[in-house]
């Protein structure tokens, strides 16, 4: 359903999130300070701040990093003050980018999002040209190893999954953003294993690109990923494995 989602499993996999531990942990920081000011410090009756917290266990961020982080967002601490900005824009042959990011500085993220769409041959657009082809859900990512792909996806189904999507080597289960935490809860209830669960921006459909196109996504999407600002990238472009295996090579 996403190919940008196998894009980032594949590097997942790869140890590419390990290589950049430390701009992951900026990112896992940045979402915990907004999510506390957005709702409060207490995880119970903060569902983003619940969320962001276990995204930094998944990811091993240290429990200190964390509590200062909500200490930050609560004021308890000095920080900045962060932003939430939405950017979105065309890549290679059309394709919809959808950039989210927190920033202490708007105006420089804006510029600097701007100038890698340039210099990628691409385009910013303004807000609201490629928003309504995504849709907010749950997004749970279950590595198969020696397990049945297709029992895992029922086992999914019965757990509150509204779709499911079999890759090789891993299972998507997509949700409602509301019942993420009770269908991971349930996975795991059943002994399986979570590789990574989030509220992400999916497109409603997907578009395939030849290969010189797909090629010059893959590029621009790594590129906004690298900005520390920059929390998520979304696309609605489908990339083949054999894309993706030329690409890493």
């Amino acid at each position: 359903m996403s190919g940008h989602s196998k894009w980032s499993t594949i590097k997942r996999q790869k140890g590419a999130a390990d290589a950049k531990r430390g701009q992951v942990f900026t990112k896992l920081t940045r979402e915990i300070i907004v999510a506390v000011r957005e709702s409060g410090d207490n995880p119970e009756s903060n569902f983003r701040l619940r969320l962001a917290i276990q995204k930094a266990r998944d990811n091993n961020m240290p429990l200190d990093n964390v509590e200062r982080a909500i200490k930050r967002g609560s004021g308890k601490a000095e920080g900045v003050t962060l932003v939430e900005m939405t950017l979105e824009g065309y890549g290679p042959s059309g394709v919809a980018i959808l950039v989210q990011a927190l920033s202490d500085n708007r105006n420089r993220t804006l510029q600097d999002v701007r100038n890698i769409f340039t210099r990628q041959g691409s385009n910013l657009g303004e807000a609201g040209c490629v928003a309504w082809l995504f849709d907010s859900r749950g997004l749970i990512t279950v590595e198969t190893n020696d397990k049945d792909a297709e029992e895992l996806a029922l086992e999914a189904i019965d757990a509150g999954a509204e779709d499911v999507n079999i890759e090789n080597n891993y299972v998507e289960i997509y949700t409602r953003p509301t019942e993420l935490e009770k269908v991971r809860g349930a996975l795991e209830a059943k002994k399986i294993a979570i590789a990574s669960a989030e509220v992400s921006m999916v497109p409603k459909t997907t578009v395939e690109l030849e290969e010189k196109a797909a090629l010059q996504t893959l590029k621009l999407l790594d590129k906004l990923e690298e900005l520390d600002e920059v929390q998520y990238v979304a696309s609605n472009a489908d990339f083949s494995d054999a894309i993706l295996e030329k690409y890493q090579a």
